[in-house]
């Protein structure tokens, strides 16, 4: 796996082991573990769909028949909660389009293959809104703090991970000579553009999408 595709990979949540032994405290750390998930995930689709200024403890709570003191004491504060979402749509993305991505060879085969399962993420959508950030960036883009600095670390990865592809692939002489950042910032863009269209009923834009991607990954002339 690339250092790029490494940010986006799993990251270990502790979990109490399961020995028959097992105290009341550790049941009860599992419980929570599992808790945190269930309400980070179903955040995510209402993010998807509202934006992350649109969760409150209370919502999320209401939604899927918790108490809404347990959800306080998991959380804390609505911007854990909104940290925890977000984490929960970055560990998502990772499993359905990252990683499936890395089982093709380094370069334009791998940068194609990051694009058609971003399309399937967008085109069936993975969350109920479709994309997390198309409507969650532009929320926090101009306000500091831990969201917005967690947002942006996913976006630089997404880019990172774009222009890592794109290098390789300039590097071996497979794809014609390019600026491999401002590429990988051009086909972001398409791709948000891409999410946008699909939500509006316009399926036309895959075909569009895989033209400027091919047109990137012209092969080199040498």
């Amino acid at each position: 796996m690339s250092e790029q595709s490494e940010h986006w990979g799993p990251q270990s949540v502790p979990v109490a082991g399961g020995a028959a032994g097992e105290s009341m405290s550790d049941q009860r750390l599992v419980r929570g573990v599992r808790a945190r998930r269930r309400i980070a995930r179903h955040g995510v689709d209402v993010a998807s769909l509202e934006g992350l200024g649109g969760l409150s403890i209370g919502r999320l709570a209401a939604d899927l028949e918790l108490s809404k003191s347990g959800v306080q004491t998991l959380f804390r504060t609505k911007e854990n909660l909104q940290l925890a979402v977000a984490e929960s749509a970055r560990a998502e993305f990772a499993e359905a389009v990252v990683r499936p991505a890395q089982a093709a060879e380094p370069g334009a085969a791998r940068l194609r293959a990051l694009a058609e399962r971003w399309i399937a993420y967008a085109e069936a959508p993975l969350f109920a809104g479709g994309c997390f950030w198309a409507a969650s960036l532009p929320e926090f883009d101009s306000r500091p703090g831990m969201v917005r600095d967690a947002l942006l670390l996913h976006r630089r990865n997404w880019l990172a991970l774009l222009a890592g592809e794109l290098r390789h692939g300039v590097d071996t002489g497979e794809i014609s000579e390019l600026d491999p950042d401002l590429t990988a910032f051009q086909i972001d863009a398409v791709l948000m553009a891409a999410n946008t269209a699909l939500r509006l009923g316009d399926p036309d834009v895959v075909s569009k999408v895989r033209r400027v991607v091919d047109g990137f990954l012209a092969p080199s002339p040498h």
